[in-house]
């Protein structure tokens, strides 16, 4: 009898190791990384993530959360904490393209579903990734500047944060536009982190060395906002800017529209959050999942900006969200 105890445990233990994490009684413990808290977006894309869980109380045990601070070493640890406490899924955004590559091999290899949300490696080590085309959102703005510009100017580049994949794809796009245009000279393309105070510092100090910028082609965040601030500043008059769908430069670009600025919202939806954990749970149910959700980058210009802009509701929120204007009020009380 004892053999047959001490055999039928040995079989179960095997079953477990080939078959990976186990669910509890048809729940699943997710690992969710929070790569950075640095702006209202990656706030946001988490509070996506969140609101997304209390919709599947019945398929998910648990959510084991750890957040890296933009830092590729503590993501690195926090990603090996998470394939140690077994999940089932790890969702999480490469802060670095290639730094993490082995940990997302290791939790693979332990049969861990790995989610990439926002961000991607350079390399197939993943199981689905869920985000927007950067590359297409780049392009997509810098196409508008060259043409409001009629091809020829001196523009500043507003960068995100240096190494992480989205900026370099988004700049990546934005290149491809502008090298079709020689009448278009980058008088600087600046690293400001998709940060407000950053990116007005560094558009001050240019527009302080040149008497001439036409336009400004940000990669959105708070930067033109940012940049807005500096030329009003410096008395300098408006030139058309490239933004992104946050509630407060949607509000500062209606004020200013009447006054002929003109400006183009691309979007990052932060609802890629909640999308990431739909796409986790279809995959640990075995469910037919694409590799790549790509989505199309949504678009916001002169003639449809009123049916986004939310004068009712904070500044600091993104307009393409699945929260609720009450859940808006509750994480972003200004």
């Amino acid at each position: 009898m004892l053999r047959k105890l001490i055999g039928f445990f040995c079989a179960a233990v095997l079953l477990l190791a080939f078959n990976g994490p186990a669910s509890a009684a048809g729940k699943y413990k997710i690992g969710y990384d929070i790569y950075w808290v640095g702006n209202s977006w990656s706030v946001q894309l988490a509070e996506e993530f969140k609101a997304e869980v209390a919709r599947h109380p019945d398929d998910i045990a648990g959510v084991d959360y750890v957040q890296s601070d933009l830092k590729s070493d503590k993501q690195i640890a926090n990603i090996e904490d998470l394939i140690t406490k077994g999940v089932a899924a790890i969702i999480t955004t490469p802060i670095s393209p290639t730094a993490l590559i082995p940990t997302l091999k290791k939790a693979r290899a332990k049969g861990i579903k790995v989610i990439l949300l926002a961000s991607t490696i350079r390399s197939q080590d993943y199981d689905a990734l869920v985000t927007v085309d950067d590359v297409d959102f780049g392009r997509v703005g810098a196409q508008w500047l060259a043409e409001k510009l009629g091809g020829k100017g001196k523009i500043i580049v507003l960068n995100g944060v240096a190494g992480i994949s989205v900026s370099d794809d988004r700049w990546k796009g934005a290149k491809t536009v502008f090298d079709k245009y020689p009448g278009i000279a980058v008088v600087s393309a600046v690293t400001a982190s998709w940060d407000y105070a950053q990116a007005k510092v560094a558009v001050s100090n240019l527009l302080a060395a040149n008497p001439q910028i036409d336009g400004i082609w940000s990669q959105g965040g708070a930067m033109t906002l940012g940049a807005i601030d500096a030329f009003q500043a410096a008395q300098r008059p408006l030139v058309p800017m490239t933004g992104e769908d946050n509630n407060g430069y949607l509000k500062r670009w209606a004020s200013l529209r009447a006054k002929g600025f003109s400006s183009i919202a691309t979007s990052k939806p932060t609802w890629l959050g909640s999308e990431s954990l739909k796409v986790a749970l279809s995959l640990l149910k075995g469910e037919q999942v694409k590799r790549d959700y790509v989505f199309p980058v949504p678009l916001i210009d002169d003639t449809t900006l009123d049916q986004f802009v939310k004068t009712d509701l904070p500044d600091s929120f993104w307009n393409n969200t699945r929260l609720s204007d009450d859940q808006i009020k509750a994480i972003f009380k200004n």
